[in-house]
């Protein structure tokens, strides 16, 4: 006897199906919600695991995505309108017969985002949840008072302006121009990885690529200077902020990159790192964007102080930031920025950081906490 089912009939009975691949997914999912579980309940179980199973999963994304001379992640979200358009059209074509069919083509769908969780949970997720960066590098980590501020900053500001004599500053805008190609900072960064990582246990180091936004200027409008995706293991930098925030920003970003995943100790790591550099430019980018998250804190704490050590910048510097705010403002107060501050700050709360997107700013304590000898 002839089969007589038609092809028609059989690619809708293969759409009732949830393919075995699809079925694995949602159970490393199920897994990995589980694995979850375990890092928010053992900071020791988190710190194995970072330092010796999501290490290799960053690493493998890392090479597998550091030739492509483009950022992958910034592909794949231009490529979203794009293929939100094919999955409607193949939806209706083949999925939307029964309510069966299109339940199933759900469930599909679904897997994608169990591939995402298990990506972030294997890879990222136990840096929120391991021993912090204080303990690590034994520090004494406290509430500061406004006078520590005043002496950190004072220090910092002497290092800044014995540096702004090997800088560049030209042009009317009053900006400091990079002296090199984001390709020579990479491997400078690189070599001040090196460095760091050759007297400390943590974070991992590999070599890497730091990769420019292509839609910088669009980003910007989002606040945002730089992303690490964990799902393609890229650092990715807006390069349209001025030359001076791209290396802090950059090194900030491969810190992520090698499993610091809370915001204070990336901006933490990013500074001791750049400090590594022998480059009077990298070391000028991490000194005056931590000295501005002191300023800050200090301005809100005591305002004659604040204005006391902010009087010591040197003229070139002082340029600097008034070029920095003239350049910001265009950017300043826009809905793009409120959505991205309203997401990253839920997320971040979402990962154990109930200071959300504040929690940046805390490389202060760290900062002091490092200094504090020095303050004496």
């Amino acid at each position: 006897m002839k089969d007589q089912t038609t092809p028609k009939q059989s690619r809708r009975d293969n759409n009732k199906r949830l393919p075995l691949l699809c079925k694995l997914l949602y159970l490393g999912a199920a897994v990995s919600a589980i694995l979850y579980f375990v890092f928010t309940k053992s900071a020791g179980f988190s710190d194995w695991f970072n330092a010796n199973v999501s290490l290799w999963g960053r690493r493998l994304l890392s090479y597998l995505t550091v030739w492509i001379p483009f950022s992958l992640a910034e592909g794949l979200l231009l490529l979203i309108p794009v293929a939100l358009v094919a999955l409607i059209l193949i939806a209706k074509r083949s999925y939307c017969d029964s309510w069966k069919n299109a339940g199933n083509f759900l469930l599909r769908l679904g897997s994608i985002l169990c591939v995402v969780l298990i990506l972030f949970v294997w890879n990222f997720a136990p840096g929120y949840y391991g021993t912090t960066l204080d303990r690590k590098l034994g520090l004494e980590r406290r509430k500061v008072s406004a006078e520590e501020l005043y002496k950190t900053s004072v220090l910092l500001v002497t290092e800044l302006n014995q540096l702004s004599d090997e800088l560049l500053f030209p042009g009317e805008k009053g900006s400091s121009v990079m002296p090199y190609s984001y390709g020579e900072m990479n491997r400078k960064l690189m070599d001040a990885y090196d460095r760091y990582t050759a007297t400390h246990t943590f974070p991992d180091h590999f070599y890497s690529r730091v990769k420019p936004v292509m839609l910088s200027e669009p980003m910007s409008y989002t606040h945002i200077t730089g992303v690490y995706t964990f799902f393609t293991g890229e650092a990715n930098v807006n390069v349209n902020f001025p030359d001076y925030c791209i290396p802090y920003t950059a090194a900030h970003e491969l810190a992520h990159q090698r499993g610091v995943a809370r915001e204070d100790e990336a901006n933490m790591i990013a500074f001791l790192v750049c400090m590594e550099s022998d480059d009077p430019y990298i070391r000028y980018s991490a000194l005056l964007n931590v000295y501005e998250y002191l300023a800050s804190a200090l301005y809100s704490a005591d305002k004659e102080l604040y204005q006391a050590v902010s009087g010591q910048l040197s003229d070139e510097i002082v340029q600097e930031e008034i070029a920095y705010s003239v350049f910001f403002d265009q950017y300043r107060e826009n809905i793009a920025a409120d959505i991205s501050e309203a997401t990253n700050n839920a997320y971040l709360q979402s990962q154990g950081a109930p200071e959300g997107t504040r929690s940046y700013n805390m490389v202060v304590d760290l900062t002091v906490a490092y200094y504090r000898d020095r303050l004496q």
